[in-house]
């Protein structure tokens, strides 16, 4: 869907903790080595949280650092969002934490659970919120601790996954801009990742180890390289508008290297366009987007009205994209 927004991007924040987990540690845990690693993921390093480090903790150092790194105020935000699989409990919602934590005041605050998607979605209605007058100032949050619900007993999910934060703050501009928003989500396919809460079932499947990350890799490399490399040419082959070559930047998901370079194959997107924040952080979920961009704009590498299109991809099965300039 393309539409007229009112909303940029103004400042960018991160965190992550500062253990940090190789693959020779992972070696010592279970049976695989830098090589194996590497060779299929392209993750070199993840970082994990201390056991008394929880997702509200790596949120509210991503906020500071925002802050610090952006000389920006956020008594004015008058919305925060927040996306998180790994909240610190069911209820009060991480966003009530961090508002309580800055003491900002007359904000409304909303936890969406989007899982890889969940920070083009949280993007989607950040702008949207905005440009329909609601709101000016939001603040858009990620966090996960994924290294919490990970089973370390099975290699091939384990070397997957570390644990990080992100603040972006949007608010209103004047300037409006055209923007590119699409979404979908295929439940069927839920039971292929999932981590369980309440239900002992999932699709009528009985869940094969609670409270712990479970996932089908050869299913969601599937749907990521055939499935969401067929969306994206249809986007660009339906659309006069388009066109790649325009694209300074294409930040999808950094879920697994391997799986990245099948999609740029399949999609025409060059090495050159790609943003990842996959090798010293691994699969972050909807962290990976915004830590991609935080990292990019510490080397230099974005500038104003470049043209981003983030595509985020996995539990759901759900997929999120967006289309603007900076």
């Amino acid at each position: 869907m393309e539409y007229k927004v009112n909303a940029e991007i103004v400042a960018l924040g991160a965190y992550v903790p500062e253990r940090i987990l190789t693959n020779d540690d992972l070696s010592k845990i279970v049976d695989t080595n830098d090589e194996w690693i590497y060779s299929r993921t392209g993750i070199k390093e993840r970082r994990i949280s201390r056991d008394d480090e929880y997702s509200s903790d790596l949120a509210i150092k991503a906020v500071e650092n925002l802050i610090s790194e952006n000389n920006v105020m956020l008594e004015d935000v008058d919305f925060i969002i927040v996306s998180s699989i790994s909240p610190d409990y069911y209820t009060p919602s991480m966003a009530a934490l961090i508002q309580g934590a800055f003491s900002i005041k007359e904000t409304g605050s909303l936890d969406i659970n989007g899982a890889c998607s969940g920070y083009v979605y949280g993007l989607q209605l950040a702008f949207s919120l905005i440009s329909s007058g609601q709101y000016r100032k939001i603040l858009l949050v990620t966090t996960d601790v994924l290294s919490k619900i990970v089973n370390y007993e099975d290699r091939n999910t384990c070397v997957l996954f570390g644990d990080a934060a992100t603040a972006t703050l949007v608010q209103h501009t004047d300037i409006q801009q055209d923007c590119i928003s699409f979404s979908g989500t295929d439940g069927v396919l839920g039971k292929e990742l999932y981590c369980s809460a309440i239900s002992p079932t999932i699709k009528d499947h009985e869940i094969a180890t609670k409270h712990v990350l479970v996932q089908n890799g050869r299913t969601l490399y599937t749907f990521v390289t055939r499935n969401i490399a067929e969306i994206i040419n249809n986007l660009f082959a339906n659309n006069d508008k388009l066109s790649k070559e325009k694209i300074d930047f294409f930040v999808p998901h950094s879920a697994n290297m391997r799986m990245l370079n099948k999609l740029c194959e399949n999609t025409g997107f060059s090495e050159s366009q790609l943003l990842s924040s996959l090798e010293y952080n691994g699969n972050t979920s909807s962290n990976s987007i915004p830590l991609a961009l935080y990292e990019a704009h510490k080397d230099k590498l974005l500038k104003k009205g470049n043209t981003l299109f983030l595509i985020g991809f996995g539990g759901g099965l759900s997929y999120a994209g967006l289309i603007f300039k900076l």
